[in-house]
């Protein structure tokens, strides 16, 4: 495949992954028997890429060592070697250089390359002085030191240097939106990148402080498609006005108007995208669509989460549930045991926040799930995806985690892809998270939710206001 390197890993057995083997309502370890095929068929005109993916492997720029996993990078690269005309790049952050460099070159050849970013990484950490660096929040800190790590370059900088026309959530005259939480690229009006990768290292390979870690747990999608290069053409529009140093029509968050969801064929593939964020009393917003899909289920739902605190989403599984649907959840680690994690919910269980108070409106199941884990990941790596896939023939991605702060105040992609072929590729990946994970209340947890009961006893409810994913996505 064209994204990977073509040294192989040891082949894999054949045959999709058998099913799973769950353990009881308490806390275990899940199993898989069998592996999946290293080279499903994919739908014509699309492609995916997993940086943990079984069965291929590829050598990292961070430490020169081979890894198991597809290069997400090289996806990207590939497609910024092909273009011709334009490029244009809406993400939170892009600090692989290598990306920067052949934004550059591309520049040097005649594309037209616009690039919009995220306020907060959106400065070229290079050329901070130590004043600057020491008024940052610790995480930011901490992200600058890893990437001066790298020795790689500052990709910023490099895209600074080169005057290529960029912006940032600020361009509409505001403090920056939520979070321009976008992850897309657009070559050329006819092929689109995107899915839940920020295009930085600790999103793509790892961490080289930490060389253990393999990146955040991430996929990205090629489409090759006129109509869907259109729809994100036009939402780069909407956030670009007429660039960097003209008027201040550049439109980002709920200026954006919201709108409903786009329907458009790749090959033979119907694909629907929906751009947030949408006013709360706006049918079209993005909770309202997930919980219509996830109603439309009949057999089977399996999820990879990074944030779930949706409560709407939360009830939408209980009336699955109810129905006889077979539910497996895999939700971030450091996310699932938060006090405003729907993940607690589902395991029939609550936790007082900090200031000893419980979430209003929170509803607990009587009988856990037995299906909800948290995948084993190295020390910093985190699970970053943000998907479903609905009965084995329809898969939901994009950058749009499962909060309230994705719908009504970030810069947000979501999309439906209905395709058995590119199903079964993302549940072999959630059946490799499957292999080993925690189910049900872990230890950890447990030992969380007893301190917290010695300290609050039975909590006080508080409105149901959930914390900004933005402060989690951020740290991401």
């Amino acid at each position: 495949m064209w994204f990977r390197l073509t040294k192989p890993a040891r082949a894999l057995p054949l045959g999709l992954a058998l099913p799973l083997l769950l353990a009881g309502c308490g806390a275990g370890v899940a199993r898989i028997e069998g592996a999946p095929a290293p080279d499903l068929p994919l739908p014509a005109g699309i492609q995916v890429a997993f940086n943990h993916r079984s069965g291929h492997r590829y050598l990292s720029p961070i430490n020169q060592r081979w890894r198991q996993g597809d290069d997400l990078e090289a996806m990207i690269l590939a497609a910024i070697a092909g273009a011709r005309q334009e490029i244009l790049v809406a993400v939170q952050e892009l600090s692989l250089p290598r990306v920067a460099a052949a934004l550059v070159a591309a520049q040097g050849r005649g594309v037209r390359v616009k690039v919009v970013l995220e306020n907060n990484y959106s400065t070229a950490w290079s050329r901070l002085s130590p004043i600057e660096q020491a008024a940052l929040p610790p995480h930011q800190r901490h992200r600058i030191e890893q990437l001066a790590a790298l020795g790689q370059g500052d990709a910023v900088a490099m895209l600074q240097q080169a005057a290529i026309p960029m912006l940032d959530d600020r361009a509409d005259g505001s403090s920056g939106s939520g979070l321009m939480h976008h992850k897309f690229m657009v070559v050329d009006r006819r092929v689109v990148v995107t899915g839940s990768a920020n295009f930085s290292p600790s999103c793509v390979h790892g961490d080289r402080d930490a060389p253990s870690t393999r990146g955040n747990v991430n996929h990205l999608l090629r489409f090759d498609s006129g109509e869907l290069a259109a729809l994100f053409a036009a939402e780069f529009a909407r956030l670009w006005g007429d660039g960097p140093g003209g008027q201040t029509d550049s439109r980002f968050g709920l200026a954006k108007g919201g709108g409903p969801s786009q329907q458009v064929r790749v090959g033979d593939t119907t694909v629907t995208v929906l751009f947030a964020p949408h006013r709360r009393r706006d049918p079209n917003h993005g909770l309202l669509w997930l919980e219509r899909q996830l109603l439309g289920v009949r057999r089977q739902l399996d999820l990879a989460l990074f944030v779930f605190s949706a409560q709407n989403l939360a009830d939408a599984l209980t009336g699955l549930n109810q129905r006889g649907v077979k539910i497996r959840l895999l939700a971030d680690p450091g996310f699932a045991s938060r006090p405003f994690s729907e993940v607690l919910d589902l395991l029939g269980t609550s936790k007082p926040d900090r200031l000893c108070r419980l979430e209003s409106g929170n509803r607990p199941w009587k009988e856990a799930l037995a299906g909800v884990g948290t995948p084993r990941l190295a020390g910093g790596d985190k699970l970053h995806h943000k998907l479903a896939v609905l009965d084995r023939r329809s898969v939901i991605s994009g950058s749009f985690n499962w909060s309230p702060s994705a719908a009504f105040q970030n810069d947000e992609t979501l999309l439906r892809i209905d395709s058995p072929r590119l199903a079964a590729h993302f549940e072999a990946e959630i059946d490799r998270l499957w292999q080993g994970a925690e189910l049900g209340v872990t230890e950890r947890l447990e030992r969380q939710l007893r301190s917290q009961r010695r300290r609050c006893g039975s909590g006080q409810s508080r409105p149901e206001q959930r914390p900004m994913a933005s402060t989690i996505e951020a740290h991401a």
